[in-house]
């Protein structure tokens, strides 16, 4: 079995649509197109397993770069999912440990915070 990525489809492309662009070139065991969780629609690119490797590559040349939809797709072998070693949240891979922030841990200190004066302000008219 081989997983395929095929992306720049339409965003109007359906998993139909897909499966039936692969079926000339052999058996599609499995078409996942990616969804936008909050808008639920498709977010440009699926994954489509087949159940043979010669078929997975004649599909691979007979279809990268040809136009689907008005777009050409661009089809590839899927590589493998990457594992995750940090949480991707405020910081977006920000280095694990560096709070995700210009300063980084350390270098503000609370233990004078409260004996600090503070200078008035400005007006700003």
């Amino acid at each position: 079995m081989k997983s395929l990525f095929v992306g720049n489809l339409s965003f109007q492309a359906t998993e139909s649509a897909v499966r039936e662009l692969f079926q000339p070139f052999g058996q599609v065991t499995r078409v996942h197109m990616a969804m936008d969780r909050e808008t639920g629609q498709a977010r440009g690119f699926a994954f489509v397993e087949m159940s043979n490797d010669d078929e997975a590559t004649k599909a691979i040349a007979a279809l990268d770069g040809k136009d689907f939809a008005g777009r050409n797709v661009k089809v590839n072998e899927a590589r493998p999912r990457a594992e995750r070693t940090e949480s991707r949240g405020p910081g977006n891979g920000a280095r694990a440990g560096s709070g995700g922030g210009g300063r980084g841990r350390g270098s503000f200190s609370t233990e004078n915070y409260g004996e600090a004066a503070r200078q008035p302000r400005e007006p700003r008219w």
